[in-house]
């Protein structure tokens, strides 16, 4: 069964804000939890209102899924850290929602989804148009193998905070004219993560991950343009505490041709002719993405005519079609001529002159002489 498109299940439109989005899906939230709805496909229309918040909420999902819908969001093909989400699966927000916002604390300890990682991929032009596989090496960080994420020695393990006693937070009484007003900030001795690691781990000492070069498998597909990402579903930085792996976002840059340009899914170019072809038309071999083709030329092609040629552009990175190629008549006037070119051309001159080049040329200048009079 095929899913619903995010903006429908949220019932928004695609220009609407994160605020929108927010409230929106606080109060869809709200009515579908299993908690609060007893109907029967409570808890999966709740999956549903989640996932579409979840995408739509995070910027960089947000435009990949506008640019390839679902299909760029199922672990399909995608350096610098984007920040993953400070709570596991979004149950922040649904917290905030039943609870209030104001004053909570968040678990220290809690399952944290793990940041995004950017890499930027140049491709040839041709690349772009058909799409390739490729493996990409990049540092990112891996769970220490010797104390498997602890940060402790082995044989050891993290001790609760004497301080915080595990909340990660100090408060802080102070008498005001008002009253005594309570203060929380950050434990300064474990920092904030309400654990602290005596004897730590000599691999990672005491992070609990280690940098590592990563080799990671991606499929770019045909169409894709330039500034425009693929998303790796789960290939980011690790999550804290068992939370998830954030995502990897693969930026695309795309090298220009010597000769194409491209406008979404149309290619185009020029095609110099020289007079006589233009003159007395022609038939041309003209290059293309997808190779050679014949085109011909009609007597009297003028400088700026455009051809089309169907089906030669790009295809459409979601699966709408195929594009098409521009050609754009360039008539090229010959800078160095032999003599008897040069004879050629005057007797040419001669014949189609008869006088009426100057006639042509004075009406010409009448009608221009009429304009600025107003007449």
């Amino acid at each position: 069964m095929s899913k619903r498109d995010y903006y429908e299940v949220l019932g928004i439109d695609k220009s609407a804000s994160k605020e929108e989005i927010k409230k929106v899906y606080r109060k869809l939230a709200r009515k579908y939890h299993p908690d609060v709805n007893k109907e029967p496909d409570a808890a999966d229309k709740f999956k549903e209102v989640k996932e579409a918040y979840e995408t739509l909420s995070n910027d960089q999902k947000r435009a990949q899924y506008d640019q390839f819908g679902h299909a760029g969001m199922n672990g399909g093909q995608g350096f610098g850290g984007f920040g993953g989400s400070q709570d596991f699966g979004g149950f922040g927000d649904i917290f905030d929602m039943f609870f209030g916002g104001g004053g909570r604390r968040r678990d220290p300890n809690a399952p944290q989804q793990g940041a995004d990682l950017q890499y930027t991929m140049i491709l040839d032009f041709e690349e772009a148009i058909f799409g390739k596989e490729a493996d990409i090496t990049i540092p990112k960080d891996e769970q220490c193998a010797t104390c498997h994420g602890s940060g402790a020695k082995p044989g050891t393990k993290p001790e609760t905070c004497s301080h915080c006693h595990g909340s990660g937070q100090l408060n802080t009484e102070q008498n005001t004219p008002f009253g005594r007003v309570v203060n929380r900030r950050v434990c300064h001795y474990c920092d904030g993560s309400g654990k602290v690691i005596k004897e730590k781990c000599t691999t990672c000492t005491g992070k609990g991950t280690v940098k590592k070069n990563k080799k990671i498998h991606i499929t770019i597909p045909a169409g894709i343009d330039d500034g425009q990402q693929i998303r790796v579903a789960g290939k980011g930085e690790p999550g804290k505490n068992g939370g998830p792996s954030g995502d990897l976002y693969v930026v695309i840059q795309v090298r220009n041709h010597e000769f194409f340009t491209r406008e979404g899914d149309h290619i185009y170019c020029e095609l110099p002719l020289n007079f006589a072809q233009a003159a007395l038309g022609d038939e041309v071999e003209v290059p293309t993405v997808h190779g050679k083709v014949k085109l011909k030329i009609p007597a009297g092609t003028q400088t700026g005519k455009v051809f089309r040629l169907k089906g030669k552009g790009a295809p459409n990175v979601r699966g709408y079609g195929q594009g098409d190629q521009h050609i754009k008549v360039r008539v090229v006037t010959p800078s160095k001529l032999t003599d008897r070119q040069k004879e050629l051309l005057r007797e040419f001159n001669e014949i189609s002159g008869n006088g009426k080049a100057e006639e042509q040329e004075d009406s010409l200048f009448q009608k221009f002489k009429r304009a600025f009079k107003g007449e």
